[in-house]
Order: C-alpha cells, then structure tokens, then sequence
C-alpha cells in the first residue's frame, strides 16, 4: 500500500491537516464500515442467542491477540478496556496499596493516570520527568513507579524499562503516547495502558491493558467477563490470566473497526510517523519557541506569542487541527503515518499569517 492510498482511506484528510492523534485519531473507511456493518447486523438479527455470544467472544479473543502482538504480549497477559484511563485504574486498585506505601511518578502526567493515583491511598511523590530524578526518588516504601512511556506534553520518550532495571521497582507504563506513535513494547515494564483511539486511529472507547503477570495483580473490580464461576454469596474463580480484569462489553461494530484499525496500518508506519514528526520541528523552529526533549516521540511542542488557545482556534478555523495544553502554555503538533508535507506547510503557514 502506497502512501497515497493510505491517505486516501481517511476522508477527512482531504480538507483538514490533522495533527491532533495525541487526543483522538482519524477515522478510515474500513473502520466506519465495520461499524456501521455491527449495527446493521445487530439491527437485522438481533444481539442474543448462543451463535451471538460465541461470535462476539471469538472476536474479543480475536483483539486481544491483534493488541498483544503490537506490544510483544502474550494473549494470556492482555485484557480489553476502554481508555488507559480505565487500564490504569485497574492497576492502581489491584495493587492493594496502603497509605505507607510510595508511588513515584512525573509532573508531565496526564489525569488518566493522575487521577488513579490520587485515589489509590499511597503517598504521590512527584518528580520533573528525568531518569535520574525518578531513581533519585525511589525509596523502600516505593511500590510502583507509574509514568509514560511518551510525555502527552513534550512528547519527551521515558526509558521506562531501563528505570524498571535499575531501581527493582515495578513500573506501570501510561501507553496514551506511545503505542501506534512510536515503537512501543511491554518488554522491561510490569503493566502497559493501550489507547485505541488515539494513533490506532480505532473506534472511541477502546483499548488494552497488558499485565506481565496477572497472578500478582488482585482483581478489585470484577465483572461477569472476569470470572469463570461464581458463588450465591459473590465468592468468584477468577479467568485465566488477564482477562479476570476485564471489566465491560464491547459491541460488535466496536470490536470489529478495532481490529480493521489494527489491519490497515501499513509496514512503513513507522519509518513515515518519525520522518513527518522531524520535519514539522524542522518547520516550526524557524517561526516559534521549540520544545527539544533529548529523546523525542511524534509529538512536537511549542510556546507561541499568542495565547495558545487563541492558536488552535485559529488554526481550527483554517482546518489545521491542533491541541493546546492547558496550563502550560504549549500547542502540541501530533504527527502521524498520515501526515503529509502539506499538512505540515499548512500548519506553518497559518501559524505565520
């Protein structure tokens, strides 16, 4: 498949410059027709009967393994979920911790994963994003240390498997940024979040946690997907592996876009994203202030003149879709295997009109 092709399958490429991913991708055919497809077969058929549910668990077993592979799991240690958020809340909740207990994390975090920790009982300690103020902050109440693997707002890349070496301590590692942006992997960390909307560019509410190994992690929100038998008096036998975590439904439509999602990136995804996300710092450091972090992902930060709200909206007004980052003073440019040189020039030039 060539990059044009490619292109061609997203129709809102043909009017905006969408550099936004970080927050929600763009939507192909292929996954809108699965979609609409679900809907037509559950409005046609009907959701009940044992054909029904034997379909829709073979295609959440499915998924699973098309997620796994992305990420270097094995099935077995991957649970389907709706958002990071929601994988780092099982995480959190499983973990039993205790108000002597430490978790270490960055001020770059984003609240899908602040929030959880907040709730969790455990003392937040709170460090700038930098390897060796993590490890500097690591004590032996230290119980986790929860970050991402990409920063949401510099797009600064965390060795988070090195930190993991190192210190001893398990690392829960915020995905949101990372997986289907850059080369991403479970390999060196205890627990992986997965968005599926965002740079897999699949269905809202969609996504997977990777839990190394689901016989440390206590299930603390159970649902009927988690268990494989249950008692009068709520007394349940847990699932196989990972998917005791899983805590909802997803429909037909749903499963199926996720997985045409996963199926029409192409091999060079990679290769492309990183040369489109080098070319737009390229343009922009002629005309604003840069962020420069020593490791870079596809994201690109910058600190404009103006406000940055009053940036993007004018940028959305020219159909170059961009983020601001509240607080911070910062517009994030979100560069995918999608981007095109146009899409970067139009950005740089409404930035400069």
């Amino acid at each position: 498949m060539t990059f044009e092709e490619a292109r061609a399958l997203f129709p809102a490429l043909e009017r905006i410059a969408y550099l936004n991913a970080g927050t929600v991708g763009p939507l192909a055919r292929p996954v809108a027709d699965a979609l609409v497809d679900g809907v037509g077969r559950d409005l046609a058929d009907g959701r009940s009967g044992m054909p029904f549910f034997e379909t829709m668990l073979a295609a959440r077993a499915e998924l699973r393994t098309a997620f796994a592979r992305l990420v270097d799991a094995d099935d077995e240690q991957l649970a389907l979920t709706t958002s990071t958020s929601e994988g780092c809340g099982i995480v959190l909740r499983g973990l039993g911790l205790e108000p002597g207990d430490e978790i270490v994390t960055t001020t770059d975090e984003h609240f899908g994963l602040l929030g959880p920790l907040g709730a969790s009982g455990a003392r937040v300690v709170v460090v700038e994003p930098d390897p060796e103020r993590i490890l500097a902050a690591v004590t032996p109440r230290t119980r986790l240390v929860a970050a991402s693997q990409a920063l949401w707002t510099t797009g600064a890349v965390l060795p988070l498997a090195e930190i993991r070496e190192r210190s001893g301590v398990p690392v829960l590692a915020d995905g949101a940024q990372s997986v289907g942006a850059i080369e991403a992997s479970v390999a060196g960390v205890d627990f992986l979040t997965i968005s599926g909307q965002k740079w897999l560019c699949g269905p809202d509410t969609t996504g997977a946690l990777v839990v190394a190994d689901p016989e440390r992690l206590m299930v603390r929100s159970p649902s009927y997907f988690g268990q494989r038998r249950y008692e009068p008096d709520g007394a349940f036998e847990p699932q196989e592996g990972a998917r005791r975590f899983e805590t909802t439904w997803l429909a037909r439509g749903t499963l199926r876009g996720m997985l045409a999602a996963l199926e029409l990136r192409p091999e060079w995804w990679l290769e492309r994203a990183t040369a489109m996300a080098e070319r737009c710092r390229e343009l922009l450091s002629s005309h604003v202030e840069l962020v420069r972090p020593e490791h870079v992902s596809t994201l690109a930060a910058f600190r404009p003149e103006r406000e940055p709200a009053e940036v993007v909206a004018s940028l959305h007004e020219s159909d170059v879709h961009v983020r601001e980052l509240p607080g911070r003073g910062l517009v994030r440019v979100s560069c995918g295997w999608w981007t095109s040189d146009d899409d970067l020039e139009r950005l740089v030039a409404a930035l400069v009109t």
